[in-house]
């Protein structure tokens, strides 16, 4: 199997899950799972290739003028997240299949989710740029189906939109940053930009390349001030949530940064963009996420605010941030998606998640009881868990970070503080205490809702047990891939008495005392965020608000139902358009030489002014039409005076032709009115000597240009030769240009028996 093979055979069998649901019904997860499983599977055989240094390739001709190819890359950052995207997606879909069983739409379900997962993998397996940011909006569009699959709620639908608009403005912010850092690198294949750092960071579209990539990755990742999407994501079904707000699509913005770390990282600016929007993310995600009650929002603002921890460690930078970034990261996965997990198996049988209702589960969900203290306690950052790993490396590189080490390390020690609370709150406080009255009685779910908590909590135990299990085959590969040279990672549980364990006791202990107080201290700060009105999400609303009064104040202006406000609308465009073409392109051109015009060419052109004018002075149609016929019968005359009486004699029958079917329509019409007002038509007559000035300037301009030279003489000479015709025009007409003709002669056809239509068109009495 290749690197392409393993993405398409998840698209491929997204396309046929709809039809797989329709036969394997109830066990149609633990079948597509089997998929993901075999994909994991194929990425651990990879594992001892990658730890030796190997670099896997493999790239198609796409567009190879554009140097646009889908190539993948997969190196030690690339194969830890595909193993994390295909074993929990295995998961997520076995548990899906249990918790959405009987919904009317689960087939549909699994093409989205199965669609996501491909993309995913996509996007951290691709090589070119513009492939990488192909999967990147996948991830976004099929996010959108997923938080929007219970379409019946207003609110499922508004967090679809919410989600796609911030994470669409930020794709489109990093696909400009993609062009200029192709073109700074000449070259959008990852593979060579990532040796080309220096000359990228010393180039002078370093700043906006940079500063567009952030704008793509901090939405991605929900960094403040676009956090507010991914709370309100929450209105997904809980393996949604779980999946894509724990273990993956938010943290495509952390993978592009690690990425993009060897090319754009080492700078002041990269240093404080990424330390200070990941230090205000996570204390902001932390603060917000302890006032939550709801299971899965406690669980949404703390997975804000360990985005912002992985972001402020790849913006330090240094080695020991690295690693600490990669073992966190590890670390909340495993944790997260457990406890989103277990909140979902909560409300699946309480059928409720406020966990100032909940309580006293313990005693009949055991299992899932054990899986979601354990994730708590690995999340809390107690030993002998992996998040307790975590939890002193993310400490130790707050402490030994080049400038403003003793803030980093406050801050982090609160948000250490007020995450040890909310994970309490979310693992612990529902399954202890006493029991109250639920909306269902609670029992022990299905092993296909405890199976994927059980693993993935045991396997946080496990990795902090035996650290040895992931440091050298997973963490150590990633972290030599952002450094961009080997780096040895030895992961232990003890290191001594030293500050960091120091920190983490103080952590516990403050951590400990916000959970004893919370309902205190939530009454406090509820009260404070009472006082804060210009939040993020307050701004979006404003924006979506003010974006959708523009929008309607357009569709007035411009869809006004009025035939007549179109047509101003087009002649005004256009003729200014043209206008300005005109300016542009050299100027206007003058009149040409009026000596030579003859008296009966001068008493013409006062024939049709007159016709015109009196066509729009009369309060008669016929009048009008007459007036009309006379402008067009004398434009015939012009033709026949200069030598054009096929053109004519066209004409001629063209204006007849006209004079009777308004005469037939006229006979239809209603009494004439006046219906418009003097400042109307004083409006409209400006627009129109506009747009008639415009286009006789056009047609002076036209006249006095000649792109190419005169090919009359070719028609002359040609004409009796090649096509057997003395009548020049006829023969240009039916010969040289016989195709055009074709099409002009089907133009009046259909417009004949549109007006043959109108003529047999008998509508009914109203009423009948």
């Amino acid at each position: 199997m290749g690197i392409i093979t393993s993405i398409l055979s998840v698209f491929v069998l997204a396309l046929f899950a709809p039809v797989l649901y329709r036969i394997g019904r109830g066990a149609t997860g633990w079948i597509a799972a089997m998929l993901p499983l075999g994909l994991a599977a194929y990425f651990s055989s990879l594992i001892p290739q990658v730890r030796s240094g190997e670099i896997m390739t493999e790239s198609f001709r796409w567009i190879p003028s554009l140097g646009i190819n889908l190539s993948f890359y997969l190196d030690g950052l690339s194969l830890l997240f595909a193993l994390l995207i295909s074993s929990i997606g295995a998961l997520i879909l076995i548990y899906a299949g249990r918790y959405l069983s009987g919904h009317p739409c689960l087939g549909r379900f699994y093409l989205y989710i199965l669609m996501f997962m491909a993309s995913m993998l996509g996007v951290v397996l691709a090589d070119n740029l513009i492939t990488l940011f192909v999967f990147w909006e996948l991830t976004s569009l099929s996010s959108y189906f997923l938080i929007g699959f219970e379409h019946d709620r207003h609110e499922s639908r508004a967090a679809a939109l919410q989600a796609l608009l911030v994470t669409g403005i930020g794709g489109l912010a990093l696909l400009a940053g993609f062009i200029l850092l192709g073109q700074a690198g000449d070259c959008l294949e990852l593979s060579n930009l990532l040796n080309s750092g220096d000359a990228i960071r010393n180039h002078q579209l370093y700043v906006p390349i940079l500063l567009l990539v952030l704008a793509g990755a901090f939405t991605k990742s929900a960094q403040v001030p676009f956090h507010f999407w991914l709370p309100s994501a929450m209105e997904a079904p809980t393996p949604v949530s779980a999946y894509l707000h724990s273990a993956t699509m938010v943290k495509a913005g952390i993978y592009l940064l690690a990425r993009l770390s060897p090319v754009l990282g080492g700078t002041d600016l990269w240093l404080y963009s990424l330390t200070t929007a990941g230090a205000t993310t996570m204390v902001v995600g932390a603060y917000m996420a302890i006032q939550q009650s709801d299971l899965k929002l406690i669980l949404a603002y703390s997975t804000v605010s360990v985005l912002g921890i992985l972001t402020m460690l790849l913006g330090l930078g240094t080695e020991l941030a690295i690693k600490a970034a990669m073992v966190f990261l590890v670390g909340h996965v495993l944790y997260k998606a457990a406890l989103f997990l277990v909140a979902g198996a909560v409300d699946h049988e309480t059928g409720m998640r406020d966990v100032n209702r909940l309580g006293g589960l313990w005693r009949v969900m055991p299992i899932t009881a054990i899986a979601a203290g354990l994730a708590a306690l690995s999340m809390s950052g107690f030993p002998p868990f992996f998040g307790f790993i975590g939890k002193e490396l993310f400490y130790e590189a707050g402490l030994t970070a080049q400038s403003a080490a003793h803030l980093l390390t406050g801050v982090s020690m609160l948000t250490g503080m007020l995450l040890f609370a909310a994970a309490g709150m979310a693992g612990i406080l529902p399954f202890i205490g006493r029991k109250n009255t639920l909306p269902k009685k609670p029992d022990e779910p299905t092993a296909s809702l405890w199976l994927g908590p059980v693993l993935l909590a045991g396997s946080g135990l496990a990795c902090g047990v035996a650290p040895g299990l992931v440091d050298t085959s997973l963490i150590a590969p990633a972290v030599s891939a952002i450094i961009g040279h080997p780096v040895p990672v030895k992961l232990a549980l003890w290191h001594g008495l030293n500050p960091v364990l120091a920190i983490g006791a103080i952590t516990v202990a403050g951590g400990l005392g916000l959970f004893a107080v919370r309902s205190k201290l939530i009454k406090v700060l509820s009260q404070l965020s009472n006082v804060v009105v210009l939040s993020p999400t307050h701004l979006y609303k404003q924006s979506l608000d003010g974006l959708m009064a523009i929008a309607s104040l357009q569709t007035r202006i411009i869809q006004s139902g009025y035939q007549r406000y179109y047509l101003l609308i087009i002649f005004t465009v256009t003729t200014a358009l043209v206008l300005y073409a005109l300016i542009s392109l050299g100027g206007l051109h003058g009149p040409v030489n009026l000596s030579n015009i003859q008296f009966y060419e001068a008493g013409l052109a006062a024939l049709i002014l007159m016709g015109a004018l009196l066509s729009i002075l009369t309060n008669s149609r016929l009048t009008a039409v007459a007036a009309l016929g006379v402008v067009g019968y004398s434009v015939a005359l012009i033709y026949i005076i200069h030598g054009a009486p096929d053109l004519a004699n066209t004409q001629i029958l063209i204006e007849t032709l006209t004079v009777i079917l308004f005469v037939l329509v006229v006979y239809h019409l209603p009494n004439f009115s006046k219906l418009s007002s003097v400042t109307v038509r004083i409006r409209d007559a400006l627009i129109s000597l506009f747009a008639g000035g415009t286009m006789t300037a056009l047609v002076l301009k036209a006249t006095n240009v000649q792109f190419h030279p005169t090919i009359s003489s070719y028609f002359a000479e040609n004409s009796v030769p090649l096509a057997h015709g003395r009548n020049i025009v006829n023969v240009i007409l039916v010969d040289f240009r016989a195709l055009d003709t074709l099409g002009e002669i089907t133009v009046l056809a259909v417009a004949g028996i549109g007006v043959y239509a109108l003529l047999k068109l008998k509508l009914k009495p109203k009423g009948v």
